[in-house]
């Protein structure tokens, strides 16, 4: 999604994804400028070998849909923020969610990393531009940003940041890392114009 109006900022779909319990819901809510729009349910013991709650037991609810927020960057962008479903039940939505985005917010945990294998892999597959922000656990162990992309396997100049969701300067420092990777990425991809070339050679 991205359109602009003469009277307004420039509209962008940002996607905010990661494994379950991450801090989608969280980041969503710290940045939004609107009510968010929240597709929650609490968690059930029929769903407790599906739901993996290791290293995040004191989750009760869990996003079946997705999020939706959205944050006005510097007057010049406005973000409108899908928060994607964390379970493999869900991934269905992914598809219509990624719809249009400009580029995605891959959330980790070190404490569960492998859980955000998935989102790198599916981002990738698409050529969707995205980043990986680390997001700050109290217990977790602390990893600089070379160790965690060598981790995950990252492509080289795929962005890593550590992040804190729940405070709000540090979870629009990730999105304007994002809104700036995805400027770059588009711009390489543009096609060089064509160039004339007459006969002989002369142009």
């Amino acid at each position: 999604m991205v359109s602009a109006r003469s009277d307004g900022p420039m509209a962008l779909k940002i996607l905010i994804a990661g494994g379950f319990g991450v801090g989608k819901t969280t980041m969503v809510g710290t940045v939004s400028e609107i009510q968010p729009l929240r597709t929650e349910e609490r968690l059930t013991e029929a769903g407790a070998q599906v739901d993996r709650t290791d290293g995040v037991e004191q989750k009760t609810t869990t996003t079946v849909a997705m999020d939706f927020g959205k944050i006005t960057l510097r007057d010049r962008f406005a973000l409108y923020l899908f928060g994607t479903p964390g379970q493999d039940r869900f991934w269905f939505f992914w598809d219509d969610i990624a719809q249009g985005a400009l580029g995605a917010v891959v959330l980790a945990d070190t404490r569960r990393l492998r859980d955000c294998f998935a989102a790198v892999d599916y981002f990738e597959r698409r050529e969707i531009p995205f980043i990986v922000a680390v997001n700050h656990f109290d217990g977790s162990r602390h990893y600089d940003v070379s160790t965690v992309a060598n981790a995950l396997d990252l492509d080289p100049g795929i962005p890593v940041v550590l992040c804190d969701v729940r405070e709000k300067n540090s979870a629009k420092e990730v999105l304007i890392t994002l809104v700036e990777h995805a400027s770059r990425t588009y711009a390489q991809r543009r096609p060089e114009p064509a160039t004339y070339v007459g006969p002989a050679g002369m142009r």
